[in-house]
């Protein structure tokens, strides 16, 4: 499995992204930066969390012109497969690869704790190692994470079964408690919680590994 992590100004979890991609899935990891016009040949993109740009205008809308957006977009649209987290996901709605907006916390707070999740779809490449239904505790650290779209939006993704992960608490006032959602064509994830923070045991628990563990089998 090769994997690509896309460097912004700001970003402070593409260390840990590759190091749980390298360690946990086994992938060769190849770091980018933003500047950059084109990718390498890659089976996974990840958009790292962070504060690209230091989150001005809005959180991801910067980083979201920036030059190897094109390229991210172009693979997407080819089938590559495309994980954004945190800071990711905000990019990719930014960028219209998934739809909706991330807002500010309901609380106008910034929130940093481990969160109880329920996978609701286990049948994607992401996923397919927790089951559905299963619960998992992932941490969470965002100010901007409140998940909104329109209602036909919520609808499309509710009956399409498109909700990947669900907060099962109150955290941030996301529509239906949305943690995380995929495109149609199955290969794009965008998730607020952080899976590669809690991958080994000194991180205080394992629970993010399946998604690592999915990819590795995935692209075996």
């Amino acid at each position: 499995m090769k994997a690509a992590v896309v460097v912004f100004p700001g970003s402070n979890c593409d260390r840990d992204m590759a190091v749980a991609l390298r360690d946990v899935a086994g992938a060769d990891v190849e770091m980018v930066w933003h500047g950059e016009a084109s990718l390498p040949d890659v089976d996974l993109i990840a958009l790292p969390g962070g504060f690209s740009y230091g989150d001005y205008l809005r959180t991801g809308a910067i980083a979201a012109k920036s030059p190897i957006m094109q390229a991210v977009v172009k693979a997407a649209e080819e089938g590559r497969y495309l994980l954004g987290v945190c800071n990711g996901f905000q990019m990719l709605a930014e960028a219209q690869i998934l739809p909706g907006a991330l807002l500010r916390n309901a609380n106008l707070n910034y929130i940093c704790r481990d969160v109880t999740l329920r996978v609701e779809d286990s049948d994607t490449r992401f996923t397919d190692s927790y089951a559905a239904g299963e619960t998992i505790r992932i941490p969470v650290a965002h100010h901007d994470g409140n998940y909104f779209a329109d209602a036909e939006t919520l609808t499309q993704l509710e009956d399409e079964g498109r909700v990947v992960f669900r907060y099962l608490d109150a955290v941030n006032g996301s529509q239906n408690d949305i943690a995380g959602i995929r495109n149609r064509r199955g290969n794009v994830l965008g998730m607020m919680p952080h899976p590669e923070r809690l991958v080994e045991e000194d991180q205080g628990g394992t629970d993010g590994r399946g998604l690592f563990r999915a990819l590795a089998s995935a692209f075996r």
